[in-house]
């Protein structure tokens, strides 16, 4: 149910987070004994399971959806749908560091909740609006914002509530599970979304999205395990969580490469996915059922980049792995800007197969440095630290994305973007890790 967007800390990105935050947390008293089976006899995990698996599929068809009425149903400029870009990712900029201090503050399963219903109610306001006949772009823009807002807390909390269900010994599996579903969403749901867009039209199909989130919020609710709030603890203090968790990424030297590198990759990303879709369908016509199984191939090459991605970085070296990866996708970004209605969409297919193979590979192996070099109290506060760093250049990405297709043109605008995509590895080429076959990682103080 995340937003998801290419180099940005997508699928691979965020599950590589979950599972190396996940481990740091104690076992949950509350957890119940694992029988033999594990999950699948778990109850409260099948009901978490289920709720996500369906919202999964559900969140395909408004990724493509949303676009698509802004384009093919309120006829939006080039830098309108930029800006709806932007405003969709401009939560992760506004709320981005404060949401994981607030959020441990709070019950985790009502955060599930109360966010899931509020992105039902948002997404549901589309369809009626178009059935009442007075759907608007700015309508538009206010779903985005708030489903948006509500996809940062919900994945932080998210991330949090699973070690308050389950053993810490199955939290491996219980990840597995999830982001087993999440994968074969990611593959099936756009080409499915596609042919529903075209038998429902955009603004309709938005409707199956807004029911998987009340059907998520359903089956949360159905949960029995349910721990007290969390005591206030006296000495907290928002302000200073920030500053600590600033201080740790921008003070170390190879932290701070990362982030630049993810951060101006994602700017260009979002460059170019601001004027994608405007080309597909407002240029060339493209049929919302093709475009789904343009974005299905890409899910292949996230899912074989996540099979080989060890053995990528055994073979290279860990530093090695993470600039040749970044530098070596950047290529393919030049077959947008020239693809037409033709033979090329099959190259376009292929390149974003490969881009998608390249983009995990790098996030893996980024993301398992990140957190084997951070100290486990200072975990949270560096995910939230470089999620901002790095998804925070998103909305500047979409917003420049629209200006540009705007004004100089779409196809110019994807070449620019391609352009700007070359440039990214040189802060992790020109770091340390450029030469680390093995990366350093924390190791607990030990007494004299």
């Amino acid at each position: 149910m995340t937003t998801q967007h290419p180099s940005g800390g997508g699928t691979a990105e965020s599950t590589a987070e979950i599972v190396a935050e996940l481990a740091t947390q104690p076992e949950p008293p509350c957890a119940p004994h694992q029988r033999r089976g594990g999950l699948w006899h778990h109850l409260d995990f099948r009901r978490l399971w289920i709720g996500e698996t369906v919202s999964q599929f559900g969140t395909q068809v408004s990724q493509l959806a949303i676009p698509l009425v802004a384009i093919l149903i309120l006829h939006a400029t080039t830098f309108e749908v930029g800006l709806l870009t932007a405003i969709e990712m401009l939560g992760f900029l506004v709320v981005g560091l404060p949401a994981g201090a607030w959020i441990d503050r709070m019950r985790f399963r009502s955060v599930l909740i109360v966010n899931d219903v509020l992105r039902a109610v948002a997404l549901g306001s589309i369809p009626l609006a178009q059935a009442m006949g007075v759907l608007s772009i700015g309508q538009l823009y206010v779903v985005a914002l708030v489903t948006g807002v509500s996809t940062v807390f919900f994945d932080v909390a998210y991330q949090s509530y699973l070690p308050e269900l389950v053993d810490r010994s199955a939290l491996v599996e219980g990840n597995a599970k999830l982001q087993a579903s999440e994968s074969v969403s990611q593959i099936a749901g756009p080409g499915l979304s596609g042919l529903m867009i075209q038998a429902l039209t955009a603004p309709y199909a938005v409707l199956v999205d807004a029911a998987s989130f009340l059907w998520s919020a359903a089956w949360v609710g159905a949960i029995k395990v349910r721990p007290p709030k969390p005591d206030r603890r006296p000495d907290r203090h928002l302000g200073r969580e920030i500053k600590e968790g600033l201080s740790f990424v921008l003070g170390n030297r190879m932290l701070r490469a990362i982030a630049m590198c993810t951060g101006s990759s994602n700017l260009m990303s979002s460059m170019s996915l601001a004027v994608f879709y405007v080309l597909l369908a407002g240029q060339l016509g493209i049929s919302p059922g093709l475009i789904g199984i343009i974005m299905s191939a890409s899910a292949v090459g996230g899912l074989i980049g996540s099979l080989v991605a060890g053995r990528v970085a055994e073979r290279l070296g860990q530093g090695p792995t993470i600039w040749i990866s970044i530098a070596a996708g950047a290529p393919l970004a030049f077959v947008a800007p020239f693809v037409h209605k033709d033979w090329t969409l099959v190259l376009l297919a292929l390149a974003q197969i490969l881009w998608w193979v390249t983009v995990v590979i790098y996030n893996i192996t980024q993301v398992s440095f990140r957190q084997g070099l951070c100290p486990p109290h200072l975990l949270g506060r560096m995910n939230a630290t470089m999620r901002f760093l790095v998804w925070g250049t998103m909305p500047l990405g979409g917003l420049l994305g629209g200006i540009l297709g705007q004004t100089i043109g779409v196809r110019e605008t994807l070449l620019l973007a391609a352009i700007g995509g070359c440039f990214p590895f040189l802060p992790v080429f020109l770091s340390p890790l450029r030469r680390m076959r093995e990366l350093p990682v924390y190791s607990e103080p030990t007494l004299a």
